[in-house]
């Protein structure tokens, strides 16, 4: 595991330069890193009722490396009566030794404020004055026309779990919450960004070693 996160960290780290996702809490099991685990191959079930999404969802962890194994070619409606013991079997006979699991926990729609831009600042600049001072001054004059209110939004937010679970104790070993916000439409980013926002957190609380 500690080879499959540290690459999507690397390549998220080269590729994102925004987020419309933050971590809001996450625990870990303090007797266990995911270094120790050594895993190999990982299992992603996104636990959503959309088929499509969860296919999205579920790719996207392995487009970045190909340790994780989308859960759609393993779980299905043939065998969605499957019990638990069944389901463990089925993880030992295709050599999984771990499992994440995604599912959302909340959505919310919050009220947020957007400030407003004032370019009195930029347009009083001595730079421009020192072409002349009826030149500034008529920038200076017309410069509040050029200022953009601020203003409210609503804006819908989407709260995903994900557990991460060692089989070969079959435990939890690491489990976080993140806030999206921005989410229909843009599913495919979305879980790219709670991917990083993962791995940042674990080189925070441990789980993985911090970059060098």
């Amino acid at each position: 595991m500690k080879k499959i996160l540290g690459f999507i960290a690397f390549s998220f780290l080269l590729s994102c330069s925004s987020s419309n996702t933050t971590i809001v809490n996450s625990w870990r099991d303090p007797n266990t890193s995911l270094a120790s685990e050594q895993f190999k191959k990982v299992l992603v079930v996104a636990l959503l009722k959309d088929d499509v999404t969860r296919r999205v969802v579920e790719t996207k962890f392995q487009e970045y490396n190909p340790g994780f194994k989308p859960s759609y070619n393993f779980l299905h409606q043939g065998n969605k009566d499957m019990t638990q013991e069944m389901l463990i079997k089925l993880l030992n006979l295709e050599k999984f030794d771990g499992v994440v699991t995604l599912r959302l926990v909340d959505t919310r729609v919050e009220t947020d404020y957007v400030a407003g831009m004032n370019t009195s600042l930029y347009y009083g600049n001595p730079y421009y004055n020192s072409y002349g001072t009826m030149f500034g001054g008529w920038y200076g004059y017309y410069s509040p026309y050029y200022y953009d209110p601020g203003y409210y939004v609503e804006n819908t937010y989407y709260f995903i779990e994900t557990n991460i679970f060692s089989l070969k104790n079959n435990n939890l070993i690491w489990s976080g919450t993140t806030k999206s916000s921005n989410v229909p439409g843009h599913i495919d980013e979305t879980a790219g960004n709670i991917i990083n926002e993962i791995v940042t957190q674990m080189r925070k609380d441990g789980s993985l070693p911090p970059l060098k």
